[in-house]
């Protein structure tokens, strides 16, 4: 008995410790992340989590733009392939959508066309959108202006457009398992504005690809600082209202009602409202006839910026699959919105988890699959 009252009492006493050193070490989001992920039964975030963070709301219009069903809606069956890959993979939405219709529509465990989960890097894509939105509304001048315009302390050589082609050679680390890494702050501390300010450029700016979430983040900070309002706010203006989401979506932000919006992730949205943004940029920027962004800013963002990195553009993923050209909303856990124009194809996939990544693809397993079973299902 009294081993294991002296045992308790260790355990109590590091643990206290711990946690003492956490605050010491300006760490203690750790604490957060445990509440959030562990204590809920997960090992690292998951499609579910913005319920467990402050948002601000990205407003809806009350007049609705619904997808058409096609008149071959959900006629087809999804091939084994792609129904024991969903299985494997946690697929809680997967749609596919030909000529401006829903052909295809399936939900699992409970999820439906107005669940909402997490974008995760989605909304990457999303923030270029509103990149190319304040530069048609001439909050800022273009690609090239120079980050320093807006945030002195940055390399005057720092565009941008470098921000985001993912080109800064900012000093971010690029870590997901760290719970010490930047990554892992951003994703769960209080403050992220200072610690974006913090960064410094290490390598020539513009000259090479390298994927950093903190370039969408800073980007962000710019976007809201040159149109005085919050991204959230310019979203539901800009895109949301416009395009007519049927719901309403929530950005996470760092802290209460003041904080920031995680703009490298984290748009709690529906399968059928992040679809609209592939048939936006399918229709070089129209909707409904009318401008909402720039053809050219679109054109420019899906093509890679530079010859050695080809899976890239301006926020958007970039592939050559099938041999055919098509341009990717895409999440860490396999969030997925496929733009194939060509064929005026669209395929949304939203879940819990990613295949592995293989031959030295720039996707991993699970995107090939989506696609080349899409088609299979669409006989293309």
């Amino acid at each position: 008995m009294k081993f294991l009252k002296k045992l308790l009492l260790s355990l109590v006493f590091i643990l206290g410790l711990a946690v003492l050193l956490l605050y010491v070490f300006d760490a203690e989001y750790i604490l957060r992340g445990v509440r959030i992920t562990y204590l809920n039964g997960y090992k690292t975030a998951y499609i579910d989590d913005y319920t467990e963070f402050d948002n601000r709301t990205i407003k809806a219009s009350e007049e609705t733009q619904a997808w058409p069903q096609h008149s071959d809606y959900n006629s087809a069956e999804a091939t084994q392939k792609l129904e024991s890959t969903n299985e494997e993979l946690g697929s809680v939405a997967f749609l596919i959508i030909k000529n401006d219709s829903i052909w295809y529509e399936h939900y699992a465990e409970g999820y439906s066309k107005t669940s909402h989960t997490n974008s995760f890097s989605m909304a990457k894509s999303i923030t270029s959108a509103l990149l190319g939105k304040a530069i048609q509304d001439g909050f800022i001048k273009g690609l090239d202006q120079p980050v320093a315009d807006f945030y002195p302390q940055f390399d005057t050589r720092l565009s941008v457009g470098d921000l985001s082609s993912m080109s800064s050679g900012l000093n971010w680390e690029e870590n997901y398992y760290s719970p010490f890494s930047m990554t892992a702050r951003a994703y769960l501390d209080d403050d992220i504005k200072d610690l974006i300010l913090s960064l410094k450029v290490e390598e020539e700016p513009g000259k090479a690809y390298k994927y950093l979430s903190g370039n969408t983040q800073l980007l962000s900070m710019i976007i809201a600082k040159a149109s005085k309002k919050t991204l959230s706010e310019y979203l539901s203006e800009s895109f949301w209202k416009p395009m007519g989401m049927q719901t309403d979506a929530f950005w996470q932000l760092d802290d209460d009602q003041e904080g920031e919006e995680k703009a490298y992730c984290c748009i709690a949205s529906n399968a059928r409202d992040f679809a609209k943004f592939g048939k936006l940029y399918m229709q070089h920027g129209k909707w409904n006839e009318e401008t909402l962004l720039d053809s050219s800013f679109v054109a420019t963002s899906l093509q890679p910026r530079f010859k050695e990195s080809p899976e890239y553009g301006y926020g958007f993923w970039l592939s050559n699959h099938l041999n055919k050209k098509m341009f990717v909303m895409r999440g860490i856990l396999g969030q997925y919105v496929i733009s194939i124009p060509e064929d005026d194809v669209i395929i949304v996939r939203l879940g819990h988890q990613r295949g592995e990544l293989s031959n030295n693809r720039p996707f991993t397993d699970d995107f090939y699959t989506y696609v080349e079973e899409a088609y299979h299902m669409l006989q293309l």
